[in-house]
């Protein structure tokens, strides 16, 4: 595949034209900086805690998101819209940074309406357009299947995520490292499938008053699952609204190239290799979250690629300091039918113990915050797979949290982006709308409502099924 995006200073840019159908989601305001104005009186629409489809009914094509992008510092700018960049009147300059993650459930209660929330997500599930109207009954039926397995997850790892509580430690930290770069900042988190909701913090951003914005995915490596998921609910709420239409922003689209990244990585993988005896006989086991393989080869996405490019500049980083260790890469967290990334980590696992490999590091690289992937699925099920396959020494490289090299470095991220802020622009076209056929609708709607009641109701399909999640 074609590579999907260009460089320069450490930072990614995404080239590829994709559409991102407009959805809605609620967040909540984290960490600030001063603040200059009172709040502003803004009515909030209630949601229930359960999102869906309704949010974004167009299917992402890799040939139609209308972005200009900046080279200069890899940030994705966006082009002003008819009602202009800049506000009126006069105001203080007053600097907002959004950090958008995916969110987890706090306590065992939350963990099935999470899971709706997540596979509700038409970039999670992505059904043809015939099939669009089975989204929430099928995203309700995996996570009613799901939900007793992933409980048992959390409630080993303490009875939910610690996502929430490492995000906010991290938005802090970044306010901090921003103050020490004399940039006043306020700092907003909001996540994609839990609390606090993306809405809730685009509300606090308008009642602050923000006047520039950053958005920063703590993603290193762009998705269309991830990343790409936030900004379509971005574009969505941001398309509607009179004061956000005309706020500038930049978002970061992806960071992973970034040498203050690059550097704390291989700090982290040094620091863990010096804890085996023989740190030289030790494998390199770099798991990253996987995406479905349509994804990369049908919809463009450059995560494969981007993930690869990553690894490459560690090992060369590695390499520089008199570390020459063997590596591979393999991907973790498939769920359902579908063909996923290959190789998986627990196949290679097994495999790599096979060849008498003794001496592992797991390494989780599309992760920078502990949560069930890192703290269950590699520390639980992936070290017992990899001590039971021959495996005798395990360790595994923390993810980056609160690291002061990797803050400074998103900080310096940020600050690089703020000169290239603009409005971000209302206007997103759909091609889709312009290829409609009704004839052709109606066809594939009824063949459609044919497929869903034997996917739906036959029991030898849903027990495949349910068997495939498992």
């Amino acid at each position: 595949m074609e590579a999907a995006a260009a460089s320069l200073s450490g930072s990614n840019i995404f080239h590829r034209n994709y559409r991102f159908s407009r959805s809605i989601i609620r967040s909540r305001y984290i960490a600030s900086g001063s603040r200059y104005f009172s709040n502003s009186d803004l009515n909030t629409q209630n949601h229930s805690v359960f999102k869906g489809p309704n949010l974004s009914n167009v299917q992402i094509q890799k040939r139609n998101l209308r972005l200009q992008t900046n080279c200069a510092l890899g940030v994705c700018t966006f082009p002003e819209n008819v009602m202009g960049s800049h506000h009126s009147h006069v105001v203080e300059e007053k600097l907002g940074v959004l950090l958008l993650n995916l969110g987890g459930p706090e306590t065992l209660n939350d963990v099935q309406p999470f899971l709706y929330n997540l596979f509700a997500d038409p970039d999670i599930i992505r059904l043809p357009r015939l099939l669009r109207f089975l989204q929430r009954p099928l995203a309700k039926l995996i996570s009613v299947l799901r939900a007793p397995k992933s409980k048992e997850g959390y409630a080993a790892i303490g009875g939910g995520s610690p996502l929430r509580k490492i995000t906010d430690e991290q938005a802090d930290a970044l306010r901090m490292a921003l103050e020490a770069k004399n940039v006043r900042a306020n700092v907003y988190v909001g996540m994609r499938y839990w609390f606090p909701f993306t809405e809730e913090a685009i509300e606090q951003i308008k009642r602050d008053r923000i006047t520039k914005l950053v958005v920063l995915p703590l993603y290193p490596q762009f998705s269309i699952s991830t990343t790409g998921s936030s900004i379509r609910v971005l574009q969505r709420i941001f398309k509607g609204d009179a004061y956000l239409s005309r706020l500038p922003v930049s978002v970061i689209l992806s960071w992973y190239q970034r040498q203050g990244y690059i550097n704390s990585m291989a700090d982290l993988i040094e620091k863990e290799l010096g804890k085996f005896a023989k740190p030289e006989e030790v494998m390199i086991f770099f798991s990253a979250h996987g995406v479905p393989v349509s994804y990369v080869e049908e919809a463009g996405d450059p995560y494969k690629d981007q993930m690869e490019e990553c690894i490459y500049l560690i090992m060369q980083e590695l390499k520089a300091r008199g570390i020459g260790n063997d590596h591979t890469l393999a991907y973790q967290s498939r769920v359902g039918p579908v063909q996923w990334l290959k190789p998986y980590t627990d196949e290679v696992l097994v495999e790599i113990g096979q060849k008498g490999v003794k001496s592992l590091l797991a390494v989780p690289i599309s992760f920078v915050s502990e949560h069930i992937e890192t703290l269950e699925e590699i520390d639980m099920e992936y070290k017992h797979l990899a001590l039971e396959s021959g495996i005798k020494n395990w360790g595994r490289v923390p993810a980056l949290g609160c690291n002061s090299l990797f803050i400074s470095d998103l900080a310096d991220a940020v600050v690089e982006a703020l000169p290239l802020a603009k409005a971000l622009s209302a206007s997103t076209e759909n091609d889709e709308e312009a290829e409609y056929d009704p004839l052709r609708y109606l066809v594939k709607m009824f063949f459609g409502s044919i497929l869903a009641f034997l996917l739906l109701l036959t029991p030898r399909v849903v027990l495949a099924f349910r068997n495939s999640l498992f």
